[in-house]
């Protein structure tokens, strides 16, 4: 059996909220991001959606800009008598990349849901903690990277051209330094190139490195 729970409640829209009262309690501050929640060969659980909701949450202490998160909760179909085994999977889509988590139940804490939930999302939380360090580009990878300049500039993305002619789409979050609002068109630039998760806008920038940065880290 599968149940499946959509937490639009937890998108921030109050018009859906009194039908999802378990997405509020006292003091919380609800998520940002998107979050779909299931349940695989086992019933829905209070206890565990409230778990995850509060993990969920924390996820955008390390990174800010996740877009959507999709967590399933599985009780291993394999395990027997009263000892249950548990599988956590968490796939969290950021900026030309999706993020993904597999708790396996050959774990030590593959008995207890709860613990198997933590296990998953500190994992997770390392995952995106490094990715947003890559953006704000405190992980020196850019050294060698690919350069280009900027060609044309939207509301929150913009479009790179490389030195080898190649148009480039970019989100705002990729820059590192916040520094989206300071580039011009013509600015020249250091990116790191991802070929997946483009939403049809071809090739996207994971990360954007703009040469005044590159220039002060040099001085440095």
């Amino acid at each position: 059996m599968q149940i499946r729970a959509i937490l639009l409640a937890c998108l921030g829209n109050p018009a859906v909220a009194p039908a999802f009262p378990s997405c509020h309690t006292t003091g919380d501050k609800p998520m940002d991001t998107p979050l779909e929640l299931a349940f695989h060969n086992m019933d829905a659980s209070p206890t565990v959606e409230r778990r995850v909701r509060e993990r969920a949450r924390k996820m955008e202490r390390y990174f800010k800009h996740i877009t959507s998160a999709h967590v399933v909760v599985e009780l291993d179909h394999k395990s027997g008598g009263a000892a249950k085994a548990y599988h956590v999977r968490i796939e969290a889509r950021v900026p030309g990349k999706e993020l993904v988590v597999s708790h396996d139940p050959g774990k030590a804490d593959r008995y207890d849901v709860l613990q198997t939930v933590n296990a998953a999302f500190d994992a997770m939380d390392r995952q995106l903690e490094q990715f947003s360090q890559t953006v704000r580009g405190d992980v020196k990878t850019l050294d060698a990277a690919p350069t280009g300049r900027v060609r044309r500039l939207f509301g929150d993305y913009g479009f790179i051209e490389t030195a080898e002619g190649e148009d480039i789409w970019f989100h705002r979050a990729s820059v590192s330094g916040d520094a989206f609002d300071q580039l011009s068109e013509g600015d020249p630039v250091a990116l790191s190139i991802s070929r997946e998760g483009n939403n049809g806008m071809g090739p996207q920038a994971a990360s954007v490195r703009p040469a005044s940065q590159m220039a002060a880290s040099n001085m440095a």
